[in-house]
């Protein structure tokens, strides 16, 4: 499996859960290289199963702010709780939605609960790529690092 094979899966996931539960219909993907924040909301999902490993999700402050506005109805001027529990059930579902996707090509996966990001920079990945979706409501970078399991 190449990294194109994980990128095309998490882009259609994001643009469709994008789609349905915010209503945005303006979801394209855009190079990482312009991908620059200060502050982020960083959530991991764990992937267990043919794959093993995370996706990032790095989630700009005003990015999550003004989607669990659109969420909740409600205006909300710090991530605080609330905000962190919207976001990591969006990049939840994504994942889910994601793993379903590759599913079609005989892979066996599944997600670990949300978790705020406790990246290790220095492990290994056979598969390592990142994708930025942009949209009207700010943009988000996802990285995906995963390794086949391997079976004896």
């Amino acid at each position: 499996m190449t990294d194109n094979h994980l990128y095309s899966p998490f882009v259609a996931a994001t643009r469709n859960v994008f789609q349905l539960m915010l209503d945005l219909s303006d979801v394209s993907d855009r190079s990482v290289e312009n991908f620059e924040c200060d502050n982020e909301l960083n959530i991991s999902i764990g992937v267990i199963g043919d794959l093993t490993g995370e996706v990032i999700y790095r989630f700009p402050d005003a990015t999550s702010l003004n989607m669990v506005k659109i969420m909740s109805n409600m205006e909300m001027d710090v991530v605080d709780d609330f905000v962190t529990s919207a976001i990591s059930e969006i990049a939840n579902i994504i994942s889910g939605n994601a793993l379903t996707i590759l599913s079609e090509g005989d892979l066996t996966c599944d997600i670990l609960p949300p978790a705020l990001v406790v990246h290790d920079d220095n492990k290994e990945y056979a598969m390592r790529t990142n994708c930025c979706i942009s949209t009207s409501e700010g943009d988000v970078c996802l990285e995906i690092c995963l390794n086949p399991t391997i079976v004896n």
